[in-house]
């Protein structure tokens, strides 16, 4: 095969459609180890669904320990979010997705934060954003009136003469990456490209020619077998990790993965779901992990609204929903054993938090949801598990080991494998991400390649928030082929 795909996630479906696209000869095969494509961290349910531009997740930029503030993160978030949508939007104009209410829905992305130094800082925050291109139109307001008219459930039944204050966007987006991988692959079938489901990898092995044998075996009737590709492309969630390690490439050594898993409230009940229509984020607490801020969310999936709350973190030694208890213990080897140890060492605060969110009962979670909700009633909640998140550990100089929120790609020397590691944002960035992965693995066709990619995705090579006007024509341009106009 001339590319072998690992994982039946957003990431290899984002990879495999760009490449189908790109070389439209080359032959591609997808190993899935479950019984369908988006069963783990892509399916609708395992994640939050924010089409993640930084426009209300305040982890993206953080007050630093002087109180300064700085925009720069959140602006190259909001710059990736963009290519993705570009990306999309071409798509749909070639009609390789669907009418796009089937993946992406127009939703605001709101913060509401309490107490004055929050306050404080959210309005800082806000000043500082509302003059940069890509967050024109972010609205600030510490009225009580003003809030309760963009999302009444913040406010209902809320003390008076609390401290609160929310920023908004209309322009924010609902993604269900579950719907928008199911028709990209379904694209790649149409297409040549072929899905081998149950069957999982069990070996990656380096040929003198630089090609790799990839060891598998079918889960149904446990038949085993080798198939040879010139490029692997491992997107196998929290499983990437093992595989990578498996493959004895190099640039693996030292990294390792703090898995963690998750739980949402979720209700139904479109007497409450018709009264908010927006993401809202708020601050995270102290020693949370950012994949933890708390979060009340309009989720449509399937043409059905619902709301979400949470995520409420936890500890599993699992990499995967359905993977193994063994899987951290498994992964441990002598090259990062010792960046692990510094990164237990240095995030007790984490540890701490984690340890507490798993012994809390059903009352202390919703405690915390009325702390965004004030009228929630138990009876029209129920608690839905989230996919698993491996985060990124991996060494540093000076502290012998750092734990990274976010995505890392590791790509072999040779550029003949690649892997994804990590989390947030990435299913929403998935389309940047995997233009840097082409550029370095496939150095001689790149060049050929880039006239095609600028007919995709208008604004490449360049940044949009440098120029105003060429950020204010994409996002109207995107907004109307995606129809997210509100």
């Amino acid at each position: 095969m001339d590319v072998v795909l690992i994982g039946g996630g957003i990431m290899s479906a984002t990879l495999g459609v760009m490449l189908k696209r790109l070389q439209p000869d080359w032959s591609i095969l997808v190993f899935e180890r479950l019984s369908d494509v988006a069963l783990e961290s892509s399916n609708p349910w395992n994640n939050a669904g924010t089409g993640h531009a930084a426009l209300a997740e305040l982890n993206y930029m953080p007050e630093g320990p002087d109180g300064s503030l700085e925009t720069s993160r959140a602006v190259n978030i909001n710059e990736q979010f963009q290519v993705s949508r570009q990306f999309w939007s071409s798509l749909v104009a070639d009609g390789v997705l669907d009418e796009p209410n089937s993946f992406i829905n127009p939703t605001p992305h709101m913060t509401f934060v309490r107490g004055a130094d929050n306050v404080d800082y959210l309005r800082r925050r806000w000043e500082l954003l509302k003059d940069e291109p890509l967050f024109a139109g972010i609205e600030f307001s510490d009225d009580p009136a003003v809030i309760y008219g963009w999302a009444p459930l913040l406010l209902r039944d809320r003390e008076k003469g609390e401290k609160i204050a929310a920023t908004r966007v209309v322009g924010g987006t609902d993604v269900d990456f579950g719907s928008l991988t199911h028709q990209l692959f379904d694209y790649l079938q149409r297409n040549g490209a072929e899905l081998r489901l149950e069957t999982e990898v069990k070996k990656l092995k380096k040929q003198k020619n630089g090609s790799w044998d990839i060891s598998v075996r079918e889960l149904v009737g446990t038949t085993p077998y080798t198939v040879n590709a010139k490029f692997v492309f491992v997107g196998a969630g929290g499983h990437a990790l093992p595989l990578l390690q498996k493959s004895g490439i190099p640039e693996i050594k030292g990294f390792g993965g703090f898995p963690i898993s998750g739980m949402f409230f979720r209700t139904d009940n479109q007497a409450i779901v018709s009264q908010h229509d927006a993401k809202v984020y708020g601050k995270a607490a102290v020693g949370a992990p950012p994949m933890s801020v708390p979060h009340l969310d309009t989720r449509v999936v399937d043409g059905q609204s619902s709301l979400l709350f949470g995520p409420y973190a936890g500890f599993s030694p699992k990499f995967l929903k359905t993977g193994s208890w063994l899987d951290l213990p498994a992964s441990i080897r002598l090259h990062n054993l010792g960046p692990m140890l510094a990164v237990a060492r240095d995030n007790f605060d984490l540890m701490k938090y984690l340890i507490g969110e798993l012994l809390a009962s059903k009352k202390k979670r919703l405690a915390a949801l009325r702390e965004f909700m004030p009228t929630a009633a138990e009876k029209d909640w129920y608690l839905i598990t989230a996919g698993q998140r491996v985060q990124v550990m991996k060494k540093d100089a000076k502290r012998g080991g750092v734990l990274q929120f976010g995505t890392e790609v590791i790509t072999a020397a040779d550029g003949s494998i690649s892997g994804l590691l990590g989390a947030s944002p990435g299913a929403s960035t998935a389309v940047p991400i995997m233009i840097d992965l082409v550029k370095k693995c496939f150095p001689e066709q790149y060049p050929t390649w880039e006239k095609s990619l600028a007919k995709m995705i208008p604004s490449f090579g360049t940044k949009l928030n440098a120029n105003r006007k060429a950020t204010e024509k994409e996002l109207a341009a995107t907004g109307e082929a995606l129809e997210l106009s509100r």
